[in-house]
């Protein structure tokens, strides 16, 4: 099984059995970078959903950070900063620190596969950019993927999951953040 195959599987497994039976093919990677400087014209399409998130990021925005995200118990986000984070009251506090710190982060999303079943979406890909905290400056290379469930007639982030591959970026990152 190849990685692409073993993280939709996964996915497919995490949403819910009855989307197994109904996997799509997923489609070719997209290297067009989601920067949040895109329109948001409208919420109901699965990239403004993820443009919405990365422009709440980057402009530091809790409230738009706050309709991007689901806020039930059932939002889950899990990042090598924050940990696991369960509910939009866990979450919110993670980005409440990201947004009121000195460290500037700024990321995009590319290398990124769509895949939507129904009323869920998910988006597995890359994010870069850099970190920035004082005198020290990261490149970040960020493994992603995000997972939007479909209310209200536009889309909700219901889970993220971020990872960073390179043992000695990782140690850094952390060591820079406390």
């Amino acid at each position: 099984m190849h990685r692409r195959e073993i993280v939709t599987a996964a996915l497919i497994l995490a949403i819910g059995p009855s989307i197994g039976s109904q996997a799509q093919e997923a489609n070719p990677p997209v290297q067009t970078p989601i920067t949040g400087a895109e329109d948001l014209g409208d919420l109901s399409r699965p990239e403004q959903a993820l443009a919405q998130f990365y422009k709440a990021f980057m402009s530091r925005d809790i409230a738009m950070m706050q309709d991007n995200w689901e806020n039930s118990g059932d939002a889950v986000l899990d990042n090598p900063l924050g940990g696991i984070r369960r509910g939009w009251s866990e979450i919110r506090q993670v980005y409440e620190r990201i947004f009121n710190s000195k460290a500037k982060v700024a990321v995009e999303f590319y290398d990124y596969t769509l895949v939507r079943q129904g009323d869920v979406f998910w988006a597995a890909g890359r994010e870069r950019g850099t970190f920035t905290a004082g005198t020290t400056t990261l490149q970040l290379a960020v493994r992603t993927s995000r997972v939007f469930r479909m209310t209200d007639g536009r889309w909700h982030q219901v889970h993220h999951h971020g990872s960073i591959d390179d043992p000695k970026l990782l140690a850094a990152y952390q060591e820079a953040v406390r």
